[in-house]
């Protein structure tokens, strides 16, 4: 069994700043590819920011420039640094991890429980 646990959400004004935190404990051989999405009211959920275990990293266009995703492997953590904040940034966020287990060569996707994100003043 493998969970993940999301912190870092809130309330915060526009131009403010914001940092994720989605940390995987359990039994797994390693995580490949960690990811960030999100939902915002009526939306479908779209991707935000993914990390490859090489550090190859890749934005949505909506947030590049604005926030960096990093990943601590010792912790099998991932991180999203928000800044510069957006009344449209708000969102439910979801991390998403492709965890390899030891018995199975293949990623397996799983979620975190997803964090809320509200800008506004």
């Amino acid at each position: 069994q493998v969970q993940l646990v999301e912190s870092g959400g809130g309330l915060v004004q526009p131009g403010g700043s914001l940092r994720l935190s989605c940390s995987a404990s359990g039994t797994f051989f390693r995580i490949s590819t960690m990811g960030w999405y999100r939902q915002a009211p009526g939306k479908p959920r779209e991707l935000v920011a993914t990390i490859t275990s090489g550090g190859s990293t890749n934005y949505a266009d909506s947030v590049k420039g604005r926030f960096t995703i990093s990943r601590d492997n010792a912790k099998n953590t991932v991180y999203l640094q928000m800044n510069s904040l957006k009344p449209e940034d708000t969102a439910v966020y979801y991390c998403n991890l492709d965890i390899i287990f030891y018995n199975s060569p293949r990623p397996n996707s799983r979620w975190g429980q997803g964090t809320q994100v509200t800008v506004s003043s």
